[in-house]
């Protein structure tokens, strides 16, 4: 058992225990079961992600934004190895977003350096690290500032029914997938979401800010996957219902629909505006009737984490129902799937593959 987890097993009898058991593997499935097996990651290369920045920076300024590319490696490591380089404290480093460790990523960071030239950063370069471009500007890079992320990966050996896999593919494609958070939300065995309820329920009430914001998103994230679960399952993830929170495309702004008519549904089936399910804390209940009796269905037996992370006064948000991954090709290089696509920030590339092949055992 996880050592956090044995910390809170008195606690989770009494603070829904059915969160702590979700299991992102037994999530239901929009397009039915997946289609065969394949080797996920089995080498750093075989997941490729670069980052689609939302500003550019300008060239002047107190701020070093560094694009590096980082293979083995966590985001965090790499903040940790910018500020040690530069001299500077944790907090003066800056990006948009964490990305896989078991991967190759590219991605912006920012240093803080008001009156001070820039260190040597190509002392930096090794296998695990590389620094392709430096520029300065006039603000730190900030979480969430991105629009989204490129991927490139390959499913090797993949033992699957080639008709069934494209045909999978194109139904994801049109349609979409459910925007699930990935596994790698809840840490290792679900470490961060017994965590969440020891820090919410038991006596670990002083944590760090950064490890106090990743336990407290892990528990809005599983709540969200249970409400999204009984979507999928309804088959109505992907389209409105009266009294439905819904968002526009791209953006964080949300209104209610009191009904659904003709001229709302091609605005969904466009991509225009999607359904959503909440990202619970304190605020106002936005949703209504028919989608508010949903909500509160999935939600029964977890009233206690929405009522501490009101308690803590966690903004309320929402977040959409579905993803729709942006020029999704493939190809097949003898028994190995190559996939490219892009997904808006926040979507899960693991939640697509998901829908269509199940992790082989390695070698």
């Amino acid at each position: 058992m996880n050592p956090v987890s044995e910390g809170v097993e008195a606690t989770a009898a009494t603070a829904g225990d059915a969160l702590l058991r979700a299991d992102t593997e037994e999530l239901p499935r929009a397009c039915g079961g997946v289609v065969g097996t394949a080797r996920l990651r089995e080498r750093p290369e075989d997941f490729q992600v670069v980052e689609l920045p939302r500003v550019a920076p300008s060239g002047d300024g107190e701020h070093s934004w560094l694009y590096l590319r980082k293979r083995a490696s966590n985001t965090a490591w790499v903040a940790r190895q910018l500020a040690r380089h530069a001299g500077v404290p944790l907090s003066a480093i800056g990006y948009a977003g964490l990305k896989d460790r078991n991967a190759v990523t590219e991605q912006w960071f920012s240093v803080h350096l008001p009156g001070r030239a820039d260190p040597d950063w190509s002392q930096l370069d090794s296998e695990a690290l590389q620094v392709l471009q430096v520029c300065r500007h006039s603000r730190k890079l900030k979480t969430g500032t991105l629009r989204g992320n490129r991927f490139h990966i390959r499913l090797r050996h993949a033992q699957v029914d080639a008709d069934q896999l494209d045909q999978r593919l194109r139904c994801v494609r049109s349609r979409g997938f459910p925007n699930y958070f990935g596994a790698q939300r809840f840490g290792r065995d679900g470490g961060n979401l017994a965590a969440a309820a020891q820090l919410l329920f038991g006596e670990r009430r002083r944590v760090p800010r950064q490890q106090r914001s990743l336990y407290l998103s892990a528990a809005r994230s599983a709540l969200f996957n249970r409400v999204l679960a009984v979507r999928v399952a309804d088959d109505t993830w992907d389209r409105p219902l009266p009294g439905e929170v819904l968002q526009l495309a791209g953006r964080s702004a949300c209104f209610v629909a009191q009904s659904v008519d003709a001229a709302l549904l091609q605005r969904v089936e466009t991509g225009e505006i999607h359904p959503t399910g909440p990202l619970c804390g304190s605020g106002d209940q936005l949703t209504l009737s028919e989608a508010a009796a949903i909500e509160q269905c999935a939600l029964s037996g977890c009233e206690r984490w929405i009522e501490a992370l009101r308690r803590l006064r966690v903004d309320a948000a929402r977040r959409p129902l579905r993803a729709l991954p942006a020029d999704l090709s493939w190809q097949v290089e003898g028994a190995d799937w190559l996939l490219t696509f892009s997904l808006p920030a926040g979507a899960y590339a693991t939640s697509l593959l998901a829908e269509l092949v199940e992790q082989a055992p390695p070698r």
